[in-house]
């Protein structure tokens, strides 16, 4: 039976067992469309890293004698539709059988679901046989609690895979070592050169210029530095094991202005795109770790693996377990527009001047920089959660619906009233301080509220909690500050609140 297979741009998987038996009448099939670039605005960098990885595992499958049909972006028979491209192939092969791996974005899955009910052949979707948990794991494991805790899945996730434990006990003698992970990076660490791949894409470049794909960001190397293959990515992983993991979990929320990775991985594109699963990731890191724990210490570990059998699987099964809803979460009832200077980093205050510098020259911002500043100020200036996720998702490289959607709505701007986190991620100037250097050298005062050089984020932060008092007021996280917020003079909270309306309905001027 003639059959046709469908790989997405993120399901890269060479070690999916479809790849283990060459068949004759199984041809693959991959594309690069309109549809994709142009659903919201791109960096440039993520849609040249996307083909760059599509294009490199078109050829690795020829390589190993898999016939595979390649759509370029500029390809003349290519209609820029997923189900459009897929018809005319299944019609002129004489397809007998159409297959697909799971996608792990809802638009898709739907789509290719429905498109399958229209079909006159038979079909089968199958797992894209990478992450530890199915899609509806997690609903399954919180139905009938009243509170979704990612503290309680990651214990179970450790236990059910004999991560970092000692019998039913976690190793160490503690399940989580976040406090220690909150460290001030001061230079006291030294930080060797960052692993950079050399990965000659410029004609890629050339075909997304003469199609005129409109994107954002930065790209002047004309060489993409991120892993695109699996070889590089295990690559990319030994580097972090043997020059990184040492002080991941010490300054993994630490941010500064000289250092755009610190000691963080850069291993989420490729994971992102299933290059490497999550396992093989977590087995060697805790294989490095048993041969040379002498040198580090169990909670760089720690604070690792929980970013990823913890935070990454957690926030996918937060995605199937809500979606579509989800999209849609507005709960704070927040309306006003992005900054102009997401766009391009002009701005005064020099912790979001370089986060999002940082994000338009390399697509990439720690998950600290992406929840506390950028998404801080967004929340506290009260931005309609949709022009978030449309940022968010288009400016990094890594940034994929199924874990951009719940990490933007829900941990960071708390559009879904507490589903993922138990309280909103917002701060003054103080927590920035207290994680960076970018108040040394910055135009405003940390330590001021309202003055001309009064660092936007004290008043925003106060007047952030007076507007949503209805709708946070009982957060019992959330009632030290609030206890604070009543023993504000009325007279120095109404200049507060002054203050930051004044900065909302003038940001480009901040």
């Amino acid at each position: 039976m003639k059959t046709l297979r469908l790989i997405l741009g993120d399901q890269l998987n060479i070690k999916h067992s479809w790849f283990d038996t060459i068949n004759k009448d199984v041809t693959y099939c991959m594309f690069e469309m309109r549809q994709e670039t142009d659903y919201v605005k791109h960096h440039i960098q993520k849609v040249i890293g996307f083909f760059a990885a599509m294009r490199e595992f078109c050829n690795t499958l020829n390589t190993k004698q898999h016939n595979v049909i390649y759509f370029k972006i500029n390809a003349e028979h290519n209609t820029q539709s997923l189900t459009n491209n897929l018809s005319s192939i299944i019609k002129t092969h004489n397809i007998e059988r159409f297959e697909y791996l799971l996608p792990d974005e809802y638009r898709l899955d739907k789509a290719l679901s429905a498109f399958c009910d229209t079909l006159g052949i038979a079909s089968k979707a199958f797992s894209t046989e990478h992450f530890y948990t199915k899609r509806e794991d997690l609903g399954i494991f919180f139905e009938g609690k009243k509170q979704y805790l990612m503290e309680n899945f990651y214990r179970d996730m450790r236990k059910k895979h004999d991560i970092l434990m000692v019998g039913d006990q976690p190793e160490g003698g503690k399940w989580n070592y976040d406090k220690s992970n909150r460290n001030k990076w001061k230079g006291q660490a030294e930080i060797p050169s960052y692993k950079h791949f050399k990965n000659n894409v410029v004609e890629i470049v050339e075909d997304l210029k003469n199609v005129e794909v409109e994107t954002i960001g930065r790209f002047e190397t004309k060489t993409f530095t991120y892993p695109i293959t699996r070889a590089q990515t295990l690559e990319q992983l030994k580097y972090f094991c043997e020059h990184l993991l040492v002080h991941f979990g010490d300054y993994q929320d630490a941010m500064h202005t000289n250092e755009d990775y610190l000691f963080h991985s850069r291993l989420s594109f490729a994971m992102n795109l299933k290059l490497i699963s999550p396992k093989d990731v977590v087995n060697t890191i805790l294989n490095y770790y048993r041969k040379h724990g002498e040198n580090i210490n169990i909670s760089q570990v720690e604070g690792f693996v929980r970013q990823v059998i913890g935070w990454r699987e957690y926030m996918r099964g937060m995605y199937w377990a809500f979606m579509p809803d989800y999209k849609k979460l507005n709960a704070l009832g927040n309306t006003n527009t992005l900054a102009n200077f997401f766009w391009t980093g002009k701005t005064k205050m020099n912790c979001l001047k370089h986060a999002i510098t940082n994000s338009l020259d390399n697509g990439y911002a720690h998950h600290i920089q992406r929840l506390m500043i950028t998404g801080n100020y967004a929340l506290l200036t009260q931005t309609h959660p949709d022009e978030v996720d449309s940022w968010y998702l288009g400016i990094y490289v890594d940034a994929v619906e199924w874990v951009q959607l719940t990490n933007t709505r829900g941990m960071s701007q708390f559009a879904d009233g507490g589903k993922i986190a138990t309280k909103p991620y917002v701060s003054s100037g103080s927590y920035i301080h207290k994680m960076s250097n970018y108040c040394e050298a910055c135009t405003y005062n940390k330590r001021k509220k309202i003055e001309d050089d009064a660092c936007p984020f004290n008043s925003l932060y106060w007047n952030f909690l007076d507007e949503k008092r209805s709708e946070l007021g009982n957060n019992y996280r959330m009632g030290m500050m609030y206890s604070l917020l009543d023993k504000m003079d009325a007279k120095d909270l109404q200049n507060i609140k002054k203050k930051a309306q004044h900065i909302i309905a003038n940001q480009d001027e901040y």
